[in-house]
């Protein structure tokens, strides 16, 4: 037999740490994972030159923009900027214009993706007015539900417990996780109003805008009610050691309940957000050293399951505005997120076995994504190969992103994306993108 492409040269993270061998592809799947003696011929070889080869890293928190928000970020930049920073699959956030919350803004949304992007692409889906399209949108392969509990982009009350009870089982109906973002936005607003009043357009008014409170009444109000209806919940951008704690609380009392954290809530502080500025305003904003170092070592325990980059970008006028209330959070994360997290594996402070199962299998799970997360036979060939010890510095000038800015800008880190192969192809190769637009495929998750 001869395969596509063999993958020769390359170290692959087993039981037994890190194994020399190679990898068959074939028909855009793995053929075989094994030592290169055993391998078959192949119409094409990749040299690994001894870097490590992980499955398909997979981000599922990322606004590729796109539509009526194509001048902060469009499928084609966003889906450049996750090959460029090792990610063969991300799942899109549906806050969009228009948001993504019926079966035909669904349909619509995949039609505009299915013409840029390079890498896999996810859609999720806002709730609808009716379970009847929540079913339909579910139909169309949404990979599940969003809610922004300080933000909605839904018609229905989600300050009701009622309210929201309904539209978590219609998710649970169509087998979908529902992600939620926690934050109280009666708080929110009241504490922001007052503020505003005063005169204050400071960033500390903002984090007393978004307070720890604010976040850990919802986690636990979601929790419970996750504990009435024994739904899937998915806490995204989790960023309170006490928020965490619900949450492994909740598991251990056999829930269905998972969370996230960024990158910058792992590594940046409310004093660094002074420091650097807007660029790093975020939702919700970063927190104290504490709950930093918690959250740090709650990933390397296992409490927390998913590493998510929440890639937001916005225009650059945007992000300088004078005006706080003024500034939208968020930032691009996509090629600062593998990076950063293998400096820390450099630190010793996670290991890359963690990493990458946050990376990879648990968030397939989590949103049923069909033959993704695993380098085994069958699965999708979609392979992400790091250099770990490449040292180099963030330059956010030449990102693919729209966004060229990053609060991380400058910063040295250790361990670098080197290769990203989608469905068998090489599609970024040390830095240069090699794929074209359209050729990355619209995935639909799928639920027994």
């Amino acid at each position: 037999m001869v395969v596509d492409l063999c993958v020769k040269g390359v170290r692959v993270l087993t039981k037994r740490g890190l194994v020399t061998c190679g990898i068959a592809i074939d028909g855009g799947r793995i053929h075989a994972v094994a030592k290169e003696a055993n391998l078959p011929k192949a119409s094409s070889y990749v040299d690994g030159n001894g870097n490590v080869a992980l499955p398909g890293l997979i981000d599922v928190h990322v606004h590729c923009r796109d539509q009526g928000l194509s001048h902060k970020e469009d499928f084609l930049t966003a889906t450049r900027s996750a090959a460029a920073g090792g990610f063969t699959t991300i799942l899109d956030m549906p806050n969009n214009d228009p948001p993504t919350n019926s079966a035909s803004r669904v349909r619509d949304r995949a039609d505009t993706a299915k013409l840029k992007t390079i890498v896999n692409v996810g859609l999720y889906g806002g709730f609808p007015k009716s379970e009847a399209e929540a079913r339909k949108m579910c139909v169309e392969g949404i990979v599940g539900f969003k809610i922004n509990l300080a933000n909605p982009i839904a018609d229905i009350d989600f300050g009701d417990d009622a309210q929201l009870k309904k539209a978590l089982r219609w998710a649970k109906a169509c087998k979908r996780a529902v992600a939620i973002h926690c934050e109280d936005r009666g708080l929110n607003e009241a504490v922001r109003s007052e503020l505003k009043k005063s005169g204050r357009t400071d960033l500390y008014a903002y984090l007393m805008a978004h307070s720890p409170e604010s976040e850990l009444r919802t986690v636990k109000r979601v929790v419970t009610l996750a504990r009435d209806l024994k739904s899937r919940l998915h806490v995204c951008h989790i960023s309170l050691g006490d928020s965490i704690t619900q949450v492994v609380k909740a598991r251990g009392e056999g829930l269905k309940v998972t969370c996230e954290v960024t990158p910058h809530h792992l590594l940046l502080t409310n004093k660094k957000l002074i420091k650097i500025g807007s660029t790093a305003l975020t939702d919700p904003p970063v927190r104290d050293e504490t709950d930093r170092a918690q959250s740090l070592v709650a990933l390397a325990q296992g409490s927390i399951d998913v590493i998510a980059s929440d890639h937001a970008p916005h225009t650059a006028k945007e992000k300088s505005r004078s005006d706080v209330w003024d500034v939208p959070p968020g930032f691009p994360g996509l090629e600062t997120e593998l990076p950063l997290l293998l400096t820390q594996v450099n630190k010793g402070l996670l290991s890359l076995g963690r990493i990458v199962d946050a990376l990879t299998e648990t968030p397939s799970s989590i949103f049923g994504l069909v033959r993704k997360g695993k380098l085994e036979k069958g699965y999708d060939a979609d392979v992400t190969i790091i250099d770990p010890k490449k040292r180099f510095k963030i330059d956010a000038s030449t990102f693919q992103s729209k966004a060229k800015y990053s609060p991380f800008d400058g910063v040295k880190v250790i361990g670098k994306p080197v290769m990203t192969l989608v469905g068998g192809r090489v599609v970024m190769d040390e830095g240069e993108i090699l794929a074209k637009a359209g050729s990355g495929t619209v995935i639909r998750a799928k639920r027994s």
